[in-house]
């Protein structure tokens, strides 16, 4: 099978590259073609288009996007040329070969106002100018490819700048920190979200699906527990998302139940707290 990953050098990029060449040498039928915004860029159509039928690839997995969330409410055409344009460039081409699309998308396409666990068929209404953006671009791969999957994930952490680095390096450099406490969701390794989309391409169960660790908490309690499984004893005062006066709107609650992943027997995601503590081994 071969994999056209974009967003190579992102986070869960970079470990899709890591599970793939470890398939690879257990002899598993995979070949990577791994590309960035300085090698493919998604939101031209026609250098997509070239790439796509030069190369080929049986399926292509976007994990390009604009994600600096705050950014976007001021630079809205960046978000929706790379967050929806891109991923229907990236559809268009694949249909136009007979591939696949697994299309990375996000928690903030809901509104976050519940407090049960998000199901696939829940309705989105995104509040952010990113979660607006990562809806659309979910419509326009669904309209474009019917040979596609949408994986929605939350709070991801892996290699590269995160939240659980950004609490360890704060710790080390403060006395005393804030974390909000009135939004809930679930950390999500890309170790169990990468080994979830190379089980999941190989299939033919098409649709949407929610792809996060187990459990739930708030970021206050995330940070908690960074700092209690390393050790690290210092003050954390739980705060509210009015005080930080942040230009984009959290969804409140958006724990997502990867109810379809476990209809087709593909839930294999950990508890938050198990995946985070082996994260942190490495740390």
């Amino acid at each position: 099978m071969k994999i056209l990953v974009t967003g190579c050098r992102g986070q869960l990029g970079q470990e899709l590259y890591r599970q793939i060449e470890a398939r690879k040498q257990a002899r598993e039928e995979f070949h990577l073609l791994a590309s960035d915004v300085d090698t493919l860029d998604i939101t031209d159509a026609i250098q997509v288009e070239n790439m796509v039928k030069r190369e080929k690839p049986d399926v292509i997995i976007n994990t390009a996007a604009y994600t600096k969330v705050d950014a976007c409410e001021t630079d809205e055409q960046t978000a929706f040329r790379v967050n929806a344009l891109g991923a229907r460039n990236l559809a268009v081409a694949a249909y136009n070969i007979g591939a696949k699309i697994l299309q990375v998308s996000t928690d903030y396409v809901f509104d976050g106002t519940g407090n049960t666990p998000l199901r696939e068929y829940d309705p989105v209404n995104p509040q952010s100018v990113y979660g607006k953006s990562k809806a659309l671009g979910e419509q326009l791969v669904m309209t474009t490819n019917p040979r596609h999957f949408i994986l929605r994930t939350a709070w991801l952490y892996g290699e590269g700048s995160n939240f659980v680095r950004t609490i360890l390096k704060l710790a080390a450099e403060r006395d005393e920190l804030k974390v909000i406490n009135d939004q809930v969701g679930t950390p999500t390794s890309t170790v169990d979200l990468a080994r979830c989309i190379l089980d999941l391409i190989q299939t033919e169960h098409y649709g949407i699906y929610h792809g996060t660790c187990q459990g739930e908490c708030t970021w206050y309690q995330f940070a908690k527990r960074i700092l209690a499984l390393k050790g690290i004893k210092i003050k954390v005062k739980p705060v509210s998302t009015e005080e930080l006066n942040l230009p984009a709107k959290r969804p409140a609650y958006s724990v997502l139940e990867n109810f379809m992943l476990d209809m087709v027997g593909l839930d294999r995601f950990r508890r938050w707290e198990e995946a985070l503590a082996e994260y942190l081994r490495g740390e």
